[in-house]
């Protein structure tokens, strides 16, 4: 019967009923020309289906669909097939493998009757037939290859796992990775893979080696030891062209650069690389030398638009900061003016902060940017003192600010965006693009080391940078780590050390006694031995002190809403179309304080329809429709668990579908889950 389903596969991607690549299609524009489902009877849509994985976790899949068969993930990382047109489960893949890591989508290629799903679980890529799930024998060893390999480093100290999908062109899967965000981490190189048998065919090294382009912007031989720069947000092809752009993340580690002084080309990059060879074409660097964790955080889409009544093929990035980059796809032009400004020096001692940075001048951020007191929360007269005291106490003078010891910096928008890795959507027929946003503030400082051995010193360097000096952490992302040794027997802190889970990445480089002794620290130290130590990491004497979302004493943002936004931007001129708060908490809608927007992830899709489709609100798991042209909402349903995810739409039997995932998972006061549901309209 799957075969059945699958033959129709190529004549229904060309009339665009299938969602066949994560993001749409290649170009990632989250766009369907699918027009059943529109203005005047989306008020009917109505739950058609839904799939219970029956695990816990969360979710943050793009399912794609291809001749009536739906593919996606579960929150432990096993892949199945469903009729896309019921819910029924076709099969199921199980690697054996517990995966502990986010997965975003799936990618697929077929050459005749060769039709394969590419998966990432964890650190492998696994090519799976499409009509049975199983492995095939030919591809890497025994039907996957292990993606610690070809790095140049040891591959069983490589922490690397999959979490957004590969790109197909022709015969390549072209594939980043997550990687560490602190030392030691493996270098960010983008790779490409045969197809059929999972050999390497090219790599592109985001750290430059010895004698290619961009080494001299990093020291000598940091190539070496130096890592991250990696792709972990996904990419977008230009088939007709033949380029993949991939957009990078920062350099490890974050937020200290002593041991990388120098712009870090080709860290926090948009690069335009010949996908059939890995060469590259043009590169932008959206942040020299970052020491603020500004990754590109979401695969760019591809877009015309209109100048002198001309069309332009242009590729668009989003940005933590708030910003939309607009490029000529085939040179790199840049399409607004983007100004170099200066920023204040760093006064942390071997650190070299880059004198400025590149802003685009259009179109106008779509995230605030500076946070002052005026901006603090007035939700009740306690929490606005208490915000003005913390504010008071530290530093808050917009982007690029570097940090301090000791005293707090504000990140605003935050570390999560701004932008995240759902990404934006866009509409061909307008040239409008769509990004939901945070806007949240953060707080962060660093902190001097002083110690350089023990199972403090391996914390302090390798955990704190998440979970804080007084192990703390940033819930509910990422949990405290006071008490653990109550909540997890230490087999399950081991497993998680050495595998990750969620956010975490693995650390492979943490073995033998040094881990049996952290364990023993998590479980059994004192917490007020905790304080400002740690070690000497590779010469460097500074850490990173934790996130911190800048959070009132009842656990709501401490400024003033909007918390988090929808925006419509036309990139023929670089001027909003409309811009509405996205999300609420229940609880203060329930009080009157409603509207508020809220944290987001996942991104939204736009349709022929006229309709933009997102959920990605954390706090009401709502999932709506709004009119693309006036932000107008629609209609709206409750899921059962919060959809961080981006939705796909589809048409099966002339019957159009709209399916987001939803896990939740990021809410410390809800269970996470992970459920796929299916809309569409009554049948007639």
């Amino acid at each position: 019967m799957l075969w059945a389903l699958l033959s129709a596969a190529a004549v229904r991607s060309q009339d665009k009923a299938d969602w066949p690549v994560w993001g749409g299609g290649p170009e990632n524009t989250h766009y369907s020309k699918l027009s059943q489902i529109n203005h005047s009877n989306v008020k009917k849509l109505a739950m058609a289906w839904t799939f219970d994985t029956g695990e816990q976790g969360g979710l943050q899949t793009n399912p794609i669909i291809i001749g009536n068969v739906l593919y996606g993930i579960t929150p432990t990382q096993k892949i199945f097939a469903l009729d896309a047109a019921t819910g029924k489960l076709l099969w199921k893949f199980d690697s054996g493998i517990k995966g502990t890591q986010p997965d975003r989508g799936l990618a697929y290629w077929s050459s005749g009757k060769d039709k394969r799903i590419l998966a990432g679980v964890m650190n492998f890529l696994y090519a799976l037939d499409a009509a049975s799930g199983k492995p095939i024998p030919g591809f890497g060893q025994d039907g996957r290859i292990d993606l610690r390999q070809d790095l140049g480093r040891d591959p069983e100290k490589q922490s690397i796992a999959l979490t957004s999908p590969g790109v197909v062109y022709k015969d390549l899967i072209i594939v980043g990775g997550r990687n560490p965000e602190t030392l030691p981490a493996p270098p960010g190189d983008v790779r490409a893979y045969d197809v059929r048998s999972g050999k390497l065919r090219w790599s592109f090294h985001t750290i430059p080696h010895d004698g290619e382009f961009g080494h001299e912007t990093w020291p000598a031989d940091a190539w070496k030891t130096s890592g991250a720069a990696n792709n972990w947000a996904g990419m977008a092809v230009d088939p007709q062209r033949g380029i993949v752009f991939v957009p990078t993340g920062s350099a490890a580690f974050d937020f200290y650069g002593a041991d990388r002084v120098g712009d870090d080309l080709f860290a926090n990059s948009l690069i335009a690389l010949n996908a059939e060879t890995g060469e590259k074409i043009w590169y932008f660097q959206g942040v020299k030398h970052d020491i603020w964790d500004r990754d590109f955080p979401s695969a760019p889409a591809l877009v015309t638009i209109k100048r002198d009544a001309k069309d332009v093929e242009a590729v668009a990035q989003a940005t933590k900061q708030g910003f939309v980059y607009l490029f000529e796809r085939a040179t790199g032009k840049p399409l607004f003016p983007i100004e170099y400004r200066k920023y204040p020096a760093s006064t942390i001692p071997g650190e070299v902060a880059a004198s400025e940075q590149p802003l685009p001048t259009k179109p106008a951020p779509y995230a605030r940017q500076l946070l002052t007191e005026d901006m603090l929360t007035n939700r009740t007269p306690e929490a606005h003192v208490w915000a003005v005291d913390q504010f008071q106490k530290s530093r808050s003078a917009g982007q690029f600010v570097p940090f301090s010891v000791g005293k707090d910096t504000v990140i605003f928008p935050g570390f999560d965006g701004g932008a995240e890795w759902g990404g934006p959507a866009i509409d061909p027929e307008t040239a409008t693009i769509y990004i939901n946003s945070n806007e949240m503030a953060w707080m962060a400082a660093l902190a001097e080391n002083t110690d350089s051995s023990g199972p403090k010193a391996t914390y302090m360097s390798q955990c704190s940078v998440c979970h804080g000096d007084k192990m703390t952490g940033s819930p509910p992302a990422i949990p405290s780590l006071i008490g653990v040794g109550g909540r997890l027997a230490p087999d399950q802190i081991t497993a998680t050390i050495k595998n990750g889970k969620g956010r975490m990445p693995g650390f492979p480089n943490i073995s033998g006694e040094q881990l049996i002794a952290l364990v023993d620290f998590l479980t059994n130290v004192e917490r007020k031995e905790l304080g400002s130590v740690g070690p000497e990491l590779l010469g460097m004497k500074y850490r990173f002190s934790g996130y911190r979302r800048f959070l009132d004493p009842e656990g709501y943002p401490a400024i003033a809403p909007p918390w988090g936004t929808l925006n419509a931007i036309n990139l023929n001129t670089g001027k909003y179309l409309w811009k509405i708060n996205l999300g609420e908490y229940p609880e203060l809608a329930a009080q009157g304080m409603k509207n508020t927007g809220s944290e987001n992830y996942g991104g939204p899709i736009v349709t022929a329809g006229g309709l933009v489709f997102i959920g990605a609100t954390n706090f009401d798991k709502k999932f709506r429709a709004f009119d693309k042209s006036s932000g107008e909402l629609l209609w709206e349903t409750t899921l059962p668990f919060a959809g961080n995810a981006t939705p796909s739409t589809y048409e099966v039997d002339g019957r159009q579908f709209v399916v987001i995932a939803a896990g939740g998972g990021k809410d410390p006061k809800s269970p996470s889950g992970g459920v796929y549901v299916s809309f569409a309209l009554p049948k007639q």
